[in-house]
């Protein structure tokens, strides 16, 4: 009980998890082909719906595909009615954009949503009450236990979020690059979907999102029953200024006959304009948000460098001289 409420362990732990974290983060670019194979199985997947959902529609005139999925979190979210009760328009788009699809990653989610406000409060009151309540009067425990169940509430919404951003981040990086060999490609005269398949299995070693997505797009553009959809999917599915218009200059190109050569190459000039113009405005702000970082670290290390040999050398001359006085005293 001691090693538990001790300071020091608390710190050690909290340690050995930011280690490991980095570890993982570190050896996260060593899985990349792994996690690779893991999407484009996915994509296959999501090809073969759609091939499953075109005989059907043409078989029965029927376009839906009904999903199993039991489990436990699938009972409680159905016999609770999580669904409708904590029903989000936005749920199902934002799952779609951070890389979930189909009804088990949304399962999944509501049912987190709804378990760990409960999981996080009694954790809560466990610690504050048996193990260390830091001397913390009871209205102050009941405010920790029901902040940590509103972090629990809120926490499957703020992961949702920071995995879109870092998707779209990863998608915007490497798309600039994508529309140069889907360039290439259209004007060596290949059709813009062996194009768009070829790309997509060049472009994994940079962006496993973007293959992902070009690989989906690929599909889609061969069971959808209208092209624009397939293309109005992909500007939904990354949520980006610079998609949404490679999209719409498709669908134009298409529609109208434009040359695609040409959308194509305005098109990557123009977001690799946008990923020139997203990385300055990260280096501008820059220098803000150095600032409390240097004055917590940096400025303390500095001083230490330079005053400390200063003092060191005072404190031995001090010494020494008091050495000579207590000789000369004695005396």
């Amino acid at each position: 009980m001691r090693a538990i409420v001790d300071p020091v362990n608390l710190m050690s732990g909290i340690v050995a998890l930011l280690v490991f974290a980095t570890v993982l983060t570190l050896l996260g670019g060593m899985t990349s082909g792994v996690k690779l194979e893991t999407r484009m199985k996915a994509v296959a997947a999501r090809r073969d719906e759609l091939k499953r959902r075109s005989r059907q529609a043409i078989t029965s005139g029927q376009g839906g595909l009904r999903h199993t999925d039991d489990g436990f979190k699938k009972t409680v979210v159905d016999r609770l009615n999580l669904t409708k009760m904590l029903e989000d328009p936005k749920v199902a788009e934002q799952m779609t954009q951070a890389g979930f699809r189909g009804p088990r990653p949304l399962t999944t989610f509501y049912f987190f949503r709804f378990a760990m406000p409960f999981i996080l409060f009694f954790v809560a009151a466990l610690y504050l009450t048996f193990i260390n309540d830091f001397g913390l009067p009871i209205m102050m425990r009941l405010a920790v236990m029901m902040g940590a169940a509103v972090a629990g509430f809120y926490g499957p919404n703020i992961f949702l979020q920071n995995v879109i951003a870092k998707r779209k981040q990863s998608i915007m990086e490497a798309f600039p690059d994508a529309l140069d060999l889907m360039l290439i490609c259209v004007e060596a005269g290949m059709s813009i979907e062996a194009a768009i398949t070829k790309v997509s299995q060049e472009i994994g070693s940079t962006s496993i999102a973007l293959a992902e997505e070009l690989a989906l797009l690929s599909a889609e553009l061969s069971y959808l029953p209208e092209r624009r959809m397939a293309y109005e999917g992909l500007a939904k599915r990354t949520n980006h200024p610079g998609v949404r218009s490679v999209a719409t200059a498709m669908v134009q190109a298409e529609q109208y006959g434009t040359p695609l050569g040409s959308a194509l190459r305005t098109m990557a000039k123009e977001n690799r304009e946008l990923r020139l113009s997203a990385a300055e405005k990260k280096a501008a702000a820059l220098p803000a948000q150095l600032t409390v970082p240097m004055i917590l670290f940096f400025l303390p290390v500095l001083f230490t460098v330079i005053l400390g040999p200063a003092i060191i050398q005072i404190q031995d001359t001090m010494s020494s001289s008091e050495g000579r006085q207590l000789p000369s005293e004695q005396q």
